[in-house]
């Protein structure tokens, strides 16, 4: 559980235990990236570790921007580490599915409970950042109708995997919660918390 002493420090938003597990999300982004890449020749089978991670920060952390620091931290390593193979557009890459995971929290904070709400969110997140190739595409000329059948199967693809990774999130949320290891979703500092004797 939190300590009712921790002090918030990032932007006075998270404190330190706040800021390692979400730390920790970030990392293990990149590893899966790096290390874990599956030689499918499909494409969108790295939002299964994305989309997952992303859902984790948000439901051990929940609290808005948790999700987008994260991203904010894959997004920057990405870059600094050579993997973003598009360039500027690695920004966008993580940035957007990681925004979207906040809004959703912010419009329905528990969403990480519910099985049907987190494949909703990751299915929907993943797509959107499909959809954000397109432009690339069609700056380079391609014919609409071709984008247009590429898009439509990569989203469909990025959708399928972020949504069956995003099954495990609801119990594992619950589990970190009934051993103590995480509070229990309140989207508050731990210096606004009242204790009860």
């Amino acid at each position: 559980m939190t300590n009712s002493n921790e002090r918030a420090f990032l932007w006075r938003r998270f404190t330190l235990r706040e800021g390692i597990l979400l730390g920790f999300c970030a990392t293990f982004i990149i590893l899966a990236r790096a290390g874990l890449r599956l030689h499918l020749h499909l494409p969108g089978h790295v939002m299964f570790f994305t989309m997952f991670f992303f859902l984790l920060a948000r439901g051990c952390v929940p609290k808005i921007g948790s999700a987008t620091l994260v991203g904010l931290i894959v997004t920057l390593a990405s870059f600094l580490l050579g993997m973003g193979t598009k360039g500027p557009a690695v920004f966008v890459k993580f940035l957007l599915p990681a925004l979207l995971v906040d809004v959703a929290g912010y419009i329905f904070p528990s969403f990480v409970n519910s099985m049907v709400a987190c494949v909703l969110v990751g299915a929907v997140s993943a797509a959107v950042r499909a959809l954000s190739d397109t432009w690339i595409e069609w700056l380079s000329g391609m014919e609409g109708e071709i984008i247009l059948q590429k898009t439509i199967i990569t989203a469909s693809l990025f959708a399928f995997y972020a949504g069956l990774s995003a099954l495990a999130v609801p119990s594992i949320i619950r589990r970190l919660r009934r051993n103590g290891l995480i509070d229990q979703g309140t989207d508050e500092l731990p210096e606004q918390r009242v204790s009860v004797p």
